[in-house]
């Protein structure tokens, strides 16, 4: 009875702590153990002001014609040297290591002059920028220091999960030592950059917020506090913190080589919808699709234009967004193994991929057309290629193909996005250079049983796929 009681209590005893951890009922604790490396900066820029006297006068005033004629004269004799004022931001940021490594957002220390880091026992430090990554707004300094610092690690972002409690702690609008609470409110948030993975959170994020810490209720940092969603510039209750699982890449590549080296597969890509799945016989709408192979690692692998990148390295490929962060945090001059989908089977490609800040695009170059034929097919008035032509949409690489001349507005195409100008290069996946190919390739879909044909389609040398139904 004694042991069964005893046992009873054990349980209870672990229930009851881990209700207290998932409603804290502070955060005094774990504020207090946090805040020693979490920091404020402050950064100073000479910005450049005109020099001399600035007039300003009504329009039409009796004096604005005396003024004009003394500035003219003073642009003759030579105007005075631009003045210099100094420019003052403010910022967060947090210690990552004991030797003083500081990480921040970039865009609180670009173009500064001199940053200044306040630490939170008063301490003041001049601190040097190690390196940037405006794509992913992160910028890592340095601190020269005689004792060891306080500092705070990085955890996995990807445990964390939507109503977790988080804790911002920061600089907001100068106040200095602020700390917000709140929870996760979504993950895998993208904003604008390629390598986009914001944690959402309600916690109050401000200005002055930036490269402040997101930590989670273990006091690891969890995301980078970056930016908010708000109409008036004051927190809302939408803020985005750039998720750990990026920055501990991008801090130690930096650290490392002072910048980034993302990888680079060399190919570009859109995403795989239902219809295009279906052109291409295809079970399920993922993966990325392939839209173009200029010179590089691809192209030396043996890719091509409509095959569709199902598995990355051993990682199944969901989306476009998703294969370019998987490839871009891979290492550049790693020999990976690509998944890819063509013609109805699975091919393994052994891809060394390149260097993504070192990458040069280029455009294949095809065989010219014949004499331009026009003919009316899918909603679509299309012409042949010729020289005039391609010197009118500024082709100048020889490319063969059709020119959508006209479209039906009431057509698919034209609701898919199609317009006049645009050039069709392939259909089904094969190249076509008259309007006689394009017919033959809907033929040959229907008699396969297709319900869609898939169109490789350049605007601006810009490729995509379009799927168009053939019923």
């Amino acid at each position: 009875m004694a042991a069964a009681l005893l046992a009873l209590a054990m349980v209870l005893a672990q229930t009851l702590a881990t209700e207290a951890r998932d409603n804290p009922g502070s955060f005094a604790d774990l504020a207090e153990r946090v805040s020693p490396a979490v920091v404020n900066i402050t950064t100073s820029t000479n910005v450049a002001t005109p020099g001399g006297p600035q007039p300003i006068v009504p329009e039409g005033s009796p004096l604005e014609d005396f003024f004009r004629d003394f500035m003219d004269r003073q642009q003759e004799e030579g105007r005075p040297a631009p003045r210099q004022r100094r420019s003052n931001a403010l910022g967060s940021g947090f210690v990552i290591s004991e030797d003083g490594f500081i990480v921040t957002n970039n865009h609180v220390i670009e173009q500064a002059d001199e940053i200044l880091i306040e630490f939170f026992s008063g301490e003041e430090l001049e601190a040097t920028v190690i390196g940037t990554d405006p794509n992913t707004d992160i910028a890592l300094l340095k601190v020269e220091s005689d004792a060891p610092l306080p500092f705070v690690s990085f955890g996995d972002s990807d445990a964390a999960r939507v109503g977790d409690w988080v804790m911002a702690v920061g600089n907001p609008l100068g106040q200095g030592f602020s700390v917000s609470a709140g929870i996760v409110s979504a993950r895998n948030r993208a904003l604008s950059g390629t390598y986009d993975d914001y944690i959402q959170t309600d916690a109050a994020i401000n200005r002055g917020n930036s490269g402040g810490p997101l930590f989670n209720m273990d006091g690891d940092v969890i995301g980078v506090n970056t930016a908010i969603l708000s109409p008036n510039g004051g927190s809302i209750g939408i803020g985005f913190s750039m998720a750990s699982g990026v920055v501990t890449n991008v801090v130690d590549q930096l650290k490392e080589f002072g910048e980034t080296r993302r990888g680079w597969l060399g190919v570009r890509i859109q995403d795989v919808t239902d219809d295009v799945a279906e052109a291409l016989g295809l079970e399920t709408a993922a993966g990325a699709l392939v839209t173009d192979v200029p010179d590089g690692p691809s192209l030396d692998a043996g890719m091509e234009a409509g095959d569709v990148i199902l598995t990355f390295d051993g990682r199944d490929v969901e989306d476009t967004r998703e294969l370019v962060q998987i490839v871009g945090n891979t290492a550049v001059g790693k020999a990976v193994r690509v998944v890819v989908f063509r013609s109805g089977a699975t091919q393994t490609l052994l891809v060394t991929l390149g260097r993504r800040e070192e990458a040069e695009r280029a455009v294949p170059v095809s065989a010219p057309a014949d004499e331009p034929i026009e003919k009316e097919i899918m909603g679509l008035t299309v012409t042949e290629l010729n020289d005039e032509l391609r010197e009118q949409l500024g082709i100048t690489n020889g490319l063969a193909g059709l020119v959508v001349s006209d479209i039906d507005e009431t057509s698919e195409a034209y609701e898919k996005g199609l317009r006049a100008g645009d050039v069709i290069t392939e259909a089904g996946q094969e190249k076509i250079a008259s309007a006689d190919e394009l017919e033959e390739r809907i033929e040959a879909a229907k008699e396969a049983g297709r319900n869609s044909l898939l169109l490789l389609v350049r605007r601006d040398n810009e490729p995509r796929f379009v799927a168009l139904s053939l019923n």
